[in-house]
């Protein structure tokens, strides 16, 4: 029988419904339909119906079957990598795996912000309130709290885990089904006309500009892997939580997305759709159903622990994935380092300091929703690049699949195996180079021009800091053992 995970100083197991709602958390929620929805209109529920089949199931399958052959590792991605192609990809993998998280990890941040105003104020007059400024300060905080809260309160990432992606998913289930209800009621759609034609999508540049954030709000199923040993029989159980993430995440992103064209005229969206779109949504389904704002203030309630439990998961894994199983000459010896808990605190200082750079230079936007909006788009940038890794380990795999052991295979057919893993990573890698294209501002305006050279400036400092890391290292790491990590 496997052990628990050495990073866990309680020992105790994880069940696998439990990792399937801790991976859903930092999957996707209630809002993340709503980024794609502003952006495509009713034609999203076709990309996304497409990319279910196409894309998240096999991408769910495909973590599967490399999580459960490296099993004895708490690197996840990182140990994919490394055990399929070398150290030095491997050291690549985690480091474009952590930054990329780094944009999210702010945008979650701000979302914390967004829900106590909402609670606070119960409107989306935030802006009237505070300045960006301010914004970026409060959010700054938010990080800096949780950081210490994670190394206080060592069970807090599975408690609020557990609450937070059962919560969400509660109340994504009641949105769709009361929906529904006040359909068959009577209640008069939105977007009109609601027929066949109005799901057709419209393939242009800005269409393909924009895939990039449905990928991005369901990518994260590989972060699992990084609690695989916590898991009683990880060959087992790994398949059926995502198994279980690919059925949750499939019935949000399609229903909830039918469900935002009852209550939303998809030709004429509000601008700040993207920020506080779900509270619009749940407000006028509480006026709907005569209940006022109770069902606003009850989501709202529910997107603060929610957003809290992705902040606990993305400190706690994402600084895992870059120090647990990273070959030691590529990084500084400081950056490594754990604490009695087991948690690499210097990485949690490091993230701190990035996010910083990234909130300073989006206080150069002109107000908060553009703030909100430029953060979300750019982690339609990064994430699909640090996903490519993903595919690129399933492809490493299979071309030695005579090296390694897999109790789970996703298509036992090789050539097979191949096709999909190689259109996945093309498909990733395209849609993600194409988001460099700001989305909210006309081409050739300056604030195009403005938000462009910002994507290419975070871009380059997120990923080539990765660069200067190995320089750094050889000259601090001298009488270290190579694969030492403290």
């Amino acid at each position: 029988m496997n052990t628990a995970n050495d990073l866990n100083p309680q020992k105790s197991y994880m069940s696998w419904p439990i990792l399937g709602l801790l991976v859903f958390v930092t999957v996707i929620g209630f809002e993340n339909i709503f980024y794609p929805f502003q952006n495509q209109g009713l034609s999203v529920v076709l990309s996304w119906i497409f990319l279910l089949l196409a894309y998240i199931i096999p991408y769910e399958l495909i973590s599967a079957q490399i999580g459960t052959t490296f099993t004895e590792a708490g690197g996840g991605l990182a140990t994919w990598v490394r055990h399929t192609s070398g150290d030095t990809l491997g050291y690549w993998t985690s480091w474009m795996y952590w930054s990329s998280t780094l944009p999210y990890l702010i945008d979650v941040a701000n979302s914390v912000i967004v829900a106590l105003s909402w609670m606070i104020l119960g409107d989306n007059t935030l802006d009237k309130h505070m300045s960006n400024m301010w914004f970026g300060i409060f959010t700054f905080v938010v990080i800096l709290i949780f950081i210490v809260a994670e190394n206080l309160f060592t069970r807090s990432l599975e408690v609020m885990s557990l609450l937070g992606g059962a919560a969400m998913f509660i109340m994504s289930m009641l949105f769709v089904a009361l929906t529904a209800a006040g359909v068959m009621k009577g209640l008069p759609i939105a977007t009109q006309p609601f027929n066949w034609h109005a799901f057709m999508p419209h393939f242009s540049t800005h269409y393909f500009a924009t895939t990039g954030l449905l990928i991005f709000a369901t990518s994260g199923a590989e972060l699992g892997a990084t609690y695989i040993m916590q898991l009683r029989d990880p060959k087992r159980e790994f398949p059926k939580a995502m198994w279980m993430l690919a059925l949750m995440t499939g019935f949000l992103v399609i229903f909830g997305s039918l469900a935002l064209g009852v209550f939303f005229d998809a030709n004429h969206l509000p601008d700040d759709l993207k920020m506080n779109g779900a509270y619009y949504a749940f407000m006028m389904l509480g006026e709907q159903m005569g209940m006022g704002k109770i069902l606003m203030y009850l989501f709202a309630a529910t997107q603060l622990i929610f957003m809290l439990a992705q902040l606990a998961v993305l400190i706690d894994a994402s600084s895992r994935v870059l120090s647990a199983d990273t070959a030691v000459r590529f990084m500084p010896k400081w950056l490594l380092q754990q604490n009695k808990n087991g948690r690499p605190i210097h990485s949690y200082i490091f993230t701190a300091g990035l996010c910083l750079f990234l909130l300073l230079l989006s206080s150069t936007l002109p107000n908060i929703n553009s703030v909100f909006n430029w953060l979300l788009n750019l982690n339609g940038i990064v994430s699909p690049y640090k996903t490519c890794w993903v595919f690129f380990a399933f492809l490493s795999l299979r071309m030695q699949q005579d090296k390694f052991n897999s109790p789970y295979v996703f298509i036992k057919n090789k050539a097979g195996a191949m096709f999909v893993g190689g259109w996945c990573l093309l498909f990733t890698f395209v849609c993600a180079t194409m988001g460099f294209m700001p989305q909210e501002v006309a081409f050739g305006t300056p604030g195009f021009t403005h938000q462009l050279i910002m994507n290419i400036v975070s871009v380059i400092v997120l990923f080539g800091l990765g660069f200067v890391m190995p320089a750094i290292a050889r000259y601090t790491n001298k009488d270290m053992p190579e694969h030492a990590v403290e």
